[in-house]
Protein backbone atom coordinates (compact mmCIF):
# COMPACT_ATOMS: atom_id res chain seq x y z
CA UNK A 1 0.00 0.00 0.00
CA UNK A 2 1.75 3.40 -0.94
CA UNK A 3 2.31 5.91 2.59
CA UNK A 4 3.06 2.03 4.60
CA UNK A 5 5.76 0.63 4.80
CA UNK A 6 6.11 -3.20 5.58
CA UNK A 7 6.40 -4.39 9.36
CA UNK A 8 9.56 -5.84 10.39
CA UNK A 9 9.18 -9.89 11.22
CA UNK A 10 10.82 -9.26 14.66
CA UNK A 11 8.15 -6.49 15.43
CA UNK A 12 5.71 -8.41 14.90
CA UNK A 13 6.71 -11.70 17.24
CA UNK A 14 7.81 -7.99 19.72
CA UNK A 15 3.80 -7.37 19.71
CA UNK A 16 2.46 -10.82 19.70
CA UNK A 17 4.81 -11.55 22.73
CA UNK A 18 3.12 -8.25 24.49
CA UNK A 19 -0.51 -9.21 23.57
CA UNK A 20 -0.20 -12.99 24.82
CA UNK A 21 1.86 -11.54 28.00
CA UNK A 22 -0.94 -9.46 28.83
CA UNK A 23 -3.62 -12.05 28.04
CA UNK A 24 -2.19 -14.27 30.14
CA UNK A 25 -1.83 -12.04 33.10
CA UNK A 26 -5.46 -12.57 33.97
CA UNK A 27 -5.11 -16.25 34.22
CA UNK A 28 -4.23 -18.14 37.33
CA UNK A 29 0.06 -18.51 37.64
CA UNK A 30 1.19 -21.43 39.54
CA UNK A 31 2.27 -20.46 42.70
CA UNK A 32 5.29 -21.11 44.50
CA UNK A 33 3.83 -21.82 48.14
CA UNK A 34 1.94 -25.07 46.13
CA UNK A 35 -1.55 -24.08 46.75
CA UNK A 36 -3.82 -23.91 43.92
CA UNK A 37 -3.73 -21.01 42.26
CA UNK A 38 -6.91 -18.48 42.41
CA UNK A 39 -7.57 -15.07 40.34
CA UNK A 40 -8.66 -12.17 42.41
CA UNK A 41 -11.26 -9.61 40.28
CA UNK A 42 -11.53 -6.22 42.20
CA UNK A 43 -12.53 -7.12 45.70
CA UNK A 44 -13.14 -10.81 45.43
CA UNK A 45 -12.17 -14.55 44.07
CA UNK A 46 -15.23 -14.84 41.94
CA UNK A 47 -13.69 -19.15 41.04
CA UNK A 48 -14.39 -21.33 43.93
CA UNK A 49 -10.84 -22.43 44.93
CA UNK A 50 -11.65 -26.31 44.09
CA UNK A 51 -13.37 -25.54 41.12
CA UNK A 52 -16.75 -27.07 42.69
CA UNK A 53 -18.98 -25.28 45.22
CA UNK A 54 -18.93 -25.94 48.70
CA UNK A 55 -21.07 -28.07 51.09
CA UNK A 56 -23.21 -25.60 53.38
CA UNK A 57 -23.49 -28.26 56.36
CA UNK A 58 -19.84 -29.00 56.95
CA UNK A 59 -18.77 -25.23 56.26
CA UNK A 60 -21.45 -24.54 59.42
CA UNK A 61 -19.29 -27.58 61.25
CA UNK A 62 -16.21 -25.47 60.38
CA UNK A 63 -17.18 -21.61 61.28
CA UNK A 64 -19.02 -23.54 65.01
CA UNK A 65 -15.56 -25.07 65.53
CA UNK A 66 -13.24 -23.48 67.95
CA UNK A 67 -10.65 -25.76 67.16
CA UNK A 68 -10.89 -25.76 62.83
CA UNK A 69 -12.60 -22.69 61.44
CA UNK A 70 -12.22 -20.42 64.94
CA UNK A 71 -14.45 -18.23 63.62
CA UNK A 72 -16.20 -17.74 66.77
CA UNK A 73 -12.98 -15.97 68.10
CA UNK A 74 -13.97 -12.82 66.56
CA UNK A 75 -17.46 -13.25 65.42
CA UNK A 76 -20.87 -14.03 66.60
CA UNK A 77 -24.02 -15.67 64.76
CA UNK A 78 -26.67 -17.72 64.88
CA UNK A 79 -25.49 -20.66 67.04
CA UNK A 80 -27.54 -20.83 69.93
CA UNK A 81 -25.80 -23.58 70.84
CA UNK A 82 -22.48 -21.44 71.33
CA UNK A 83 -22.37 -19.30 74.64
CA UNK A 84 -19.51 -17.55 74.33
CA UNK A 85 -19.32 -15.71 70.80
CA UNK A 86 -16.92 -13.05 69.87
CA UNK A 87 -17.59 -9.18 69.25
CA UNK A 88 -14.35 -8.24 67.58
CA UNK A 89 -15.63 -8.50 63.92
CA UNK A 90 -18.67 -8.42 62.19
CA UNK A 91 -21.63 -10.60 63.50
CA UNK A 92 -21.89 -13.50 60.81
CA UNK A 93 -25.73 -13.24 60.67
CA UNK A 94 -26.50 -12.08 57.38
CA UNK A 95 -23.14 -12.12 55.36
CA UNK A 96 -24.74 -13.74 52.99
CA UNK A 97 -26.99 -11.22 51.87
CA UNK A 98 -23.91 -8.25 52.67
CA UNK A 99 -20.92 -9.79 50.65
CA UNK A 100 -21.08 -12.25 47.02
CA UNK A 101 -19.52 -15.84 47.23
CA UNK A 102 -16.33 -14.29 45.85
CA UNK A 103 -16.14 -11.75 48.25
CA UNK A 104 -16.60 -13.65 50.99
CA UNK A 105 -14.08 -16.00 49.62
CA UNK A 106 -11.60 -13.49 49.14
CA UNK A 107 -12.41 -12.45 52.75
CA UNK A 108 -11.12 -15.77 54.04
CA UNK A 109 -8.15 -16.18 51.54
CA UNK A 110 -6.65 -13.18 52.72
CA UNK A 111 -8.76 -10.05 53.55
CA UNK A 112 -5.47 -8.00 54.38
CA UNK A 113 -5.71 -7.61 50.56
CA UNK A 114 -8.57 -5.28 51.05
CA UNK A 115 -7.14 -4.04 54.52
CA UNK A 116 -3.87 -4.43 55.21
CA UNK A 117 -4.21 -3.42 59.24
CA UNK A 118 -7.44 -6.12 59.75
CA UNK A 119 -6.50 -8.98 62.57
CA UNK A 120 -8.38 -12.04 60.57
CA UNK A 121 -5.50 -14.01 59.57
CA UNK A 122 -5.30 -15.36 56.48
CA UNK A 123 -6.73 -18.49 56.34
CA UNK A 124 -5.14 -19.91 52.69
CA UNK A 125 -2.11 -18.09 52.89
CA UNK A 126 1.18 -19.40 54.44
CA UNK A 127 4.01 -16.67 52.51
CA UNK A 128 4.94 -13.63 54.26
CA UNK A 129 3.60 -14.89 57.70
CA UNK A 130 5.68 -14.57 61.12
CA UNK A 131 5.95 -16.34 64.41
CA UNK A 132 4.00 -19.83 62.63
CA UNK A 133 4.59 -22.68 64.75
CA UNK A 134 6.98 -25.12 63.16
CA UNK A 135 4.38 -27.67 62.42
CA UNK A 136 2.02 -25.57 60.89
CA UNK A 137 5.26 -24.01 58.37
CA UNK A 138 3.85 -24.06 54.67
CA UNK A 139 0.36 -25.48 55.68
CA UNK A 140 -3.09 -23.03 55.08
CA UNK A 141 -5.30 -22.69 58.79
CA UNK A 142 -8.12 -24.45 55.97
CA UNK A 143 -7.89 -26.32 52.93
CA UNK A 144 -9.51 -24.57 49.64
CA UNK A 145 -12.72 -27.54 50.34
CA UNK A 146 -12.88 -26.32 53.79
CA UNK A 147 -13.04 -22.31 52.71
CA UNK A 148 -15.40 -23.15 49.63
CA UNK A 149 -17.74 -25.35 52.62
CA UNK A 150 -17.30 -21.85 54.83
CA UNK A 151 -18.47 -20.05 51.86
CA UNK A 152 -21.33 -21.95 50.96
CA UNK A 153 -22.86 -21.64 55.24
CA UNK A 154 -21.93 -18.07 55.00
CA UNK A 155 -23.96 -17.55 51.95
CA UNK A 156 -27.29 -19.01 53.76
CA UNK A 157 -27.30 -16.24 56.00
CA UNK A 158 -29.39 -14.09 53.81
Amino acid sequence: MPGFAPIPPRFLVSALVAVAAVGAASLPAARADGLPPYVVVGDAIPQPLTGTKGDATRGRAIVADRYVGLCLLCHSGPFPEDRFQGNIAPDLSGAGSRWSEGQLRLRIVDSRRLDPTTIMPPFYRVDGLTRVAEPWRGKPVLTALQIEDVVAYLMTLK
